[in-house]
């Protein structure tokens, strides 16, 4: 109480000379305020005993988000709730208790080694009220350190590492993962919103829960722990801690399942990247560096997602014949041109540098994956070993992976019909996903044997129809060589 009664009193009598340094100003000729400002802010440096210590919420520029600032916020948990008299409450999912963390200008103490530090939450509101271009003109937040400046020496050199060891063991401990989805960059510059929205990971799939090629499954695993546990090797080869995944098979083959699976067993969060809502390769920059170590950044069906294959020159052709048909009059052509200004202008270029070129190396720790029905469509670049440095395709239902679902949907581990499946599967393209609903029980009063029979069903109807597709097939392929001969002769 004493030492706050004595910045209080400090405070007042600084505040008293900024005012007074304000009037005082105005009588100096304008060359002169320049050093009279100088030799004031020495008085106030000599007179106030204290140092202040600000930790921002972003760096470079507003850039990237500051892993100090998060882990701070995250020390000082346990201590506001126990004295900050104005508190921010959030839910934690499966929780009976809230989270609770001090509000702006409010400010607490800590003790390290007997010395008192104050810990206050800020933030800077923008210049202007009115809806701002620019995401710089949004609030800045920050935490603001103060200690007497005795103890500089301490604080910069043990109590700061203190903090930010102890906030990341609590992170650590308490960290509930995240699935992220960026928002289009209309909203970050009208309505101030963050790059990316947030809900919690609550997908199920694990790879005990993976019905694939049991080889293949644990081949996987071992290459995910093998890279969580590779920083000092990465470091070592002079190589940025991150992998490529390539997932490319038929729809319904499991590759969202197996993303999941992927943060399920190595505990990251998940980064939905939509492609086609970024207007920009710098905008696809801001984006990746505003995503957390420990995360798994997606984008699916990349084939789908933007023009990346090489392929513009249709889309520039397009747009040269609207300017052309505008000298005629044509009436779309102002619906062509608006269509064009919203066309993302992210290029195969763009999107290597920030997957595996200079870009990449800012973070570390993660997990690049790319999903794809359609594996021949992508550009060789785009897909070469070093950026997807593993390929791993998820084809139609195995053996195997029949097992799993019927441990999982059945609760058993073998039957009298699974050799029957096993002929049929082995002989018929079906996706794990239809395998899956063919097992599940339509209502209470089914039986383990009436769905394997429904299964079985199915298999075989699956059988017929690519019988007859491939005859179908087989007859036109006749038509055509005879029409060829005929032609012929």
């Amino acid at each position: 109480m004493v030492m706050m009664g004595k910045m209080l009193n400090l405070g007042s009598t600084m505040g008293t000379l900024m005012l007074l340094c304000t009037g005082f100003k105005n009588f100096f000729p304008r060359h002169l305020q320049f050093y009279f400002e100088k030799y004031f802010n020495k008085i106030v440096r000599f007179a106030y005993p204290y140092v202040e210590i600000i930790f921002d919420e972003f760096t470079g520029e507003r850039m990237k988000r500051s892993e100090a600032y998060s882990t701070i916020k995250t020390y000082l948990g346990d201590k506001s709730s126990a004295s900050a008299k104005r508190l921010k409450a959030s839910t934690v999912k499966d929780s009976q208790s809230v989270v609770l963390a001090m509000d702006y200008n409010e400010e607490v103490t800590d003790e390290f080694q007997g010395v008192k530090v104050w810990w206050s939450a800020n933030r800077t509101l923008p210049r202007t009220q009115r809806i701002s271009l620019y995401p710089d003109d949004d609030e800045k937040r920050y935490f603001k350190l103060t200690v007497h400046k005795r103890y500089r020496e301490l604080i910069t050199q043990s109590y700061i590492s203190h903090v930010l060891k102890e906030g990341k063991e609590i992170t650590t401990k308490n960290r509930q993962r995240k699935l992220y989805s960026n928002n289009s960059s209309d909203n970050w510059y009208r309505y101030r919103r963050s790059k990316w929205s947030n809900i919690p990971f609550e997908h199920p799939a694990t790879f005990d829960t993976l019905a694939m090629d049991e080889k293949l499954k644990q081949e996987i695993k071992n290459d995910l722990i093998k890279f969580s546990t590779a920083k000092d090797y990465y470091a070592r080869i002079g190589k940025v801690w991150k992998r490529g995944y390539l997932l490319y098979g038929p729809p319904g083959t499991g590759k969202s399942s197996m993303i999941a699976a992927m943060a399920n067993l190595l505990n990251f969060d998940v980064y939905d990247l939509e492609l086609t809502a970024v207007k920009e390769n710098a905008e696809l920059r801001r984006l990746l560096l505003d995503t957390s170590d420990k995360s798994i950044v997606v984008i699916e069906d990349i084939d789908c997602s933007l023009d990346l294959t090489g392929q513009r020159e249709k889309k520039k052709k397009t747009e040269k014949d609207a300017n052309d048909d505008e000298q005629s009059g044509d009436p779309i052509t102002k619906k062509v041109k608006e269509d064009n200004k919203k066309e993302s202008k992210v290029t195969l270029s763009g999107l290597l540098n920030c997957i595996d070129g200079l870009w990449s190396s800012c973070g570390g720790e993660r997990i690049i994956v790319f999903t794809t029905n359609y594996v021949e469509k992508l550009d060789p670049a785009l897909i070469r070993k070093g950026r997807m440095d593993k390929h791993i395709e998820l084809s139609y239902c195995c053996f195997d992976a029949f097992k799993v679902f019927a441990k999982n949907y059945l609760e058993i581990d073998c039957h009298s019909l699974f050799g029957e499946i096993e002929t049929l599967l082995g002989e018929t393209k079906m996706t794990p996903a239809d395998v899956a609903e063919n097992l599940m029980p339509k209502s209470d009063y089914d039986q383990v044997e009436t769905c394997l029979n429904s299964l079985i069903e199915a298999l075989r109807a699956a059988k017929e129809e690519a019988k007859k597709k491939a005859e179908d097939e087989a007859r036109l392929m006749a038509g055509k060589k005879l029409r060829k001969t005929e032609a012929y002769i």
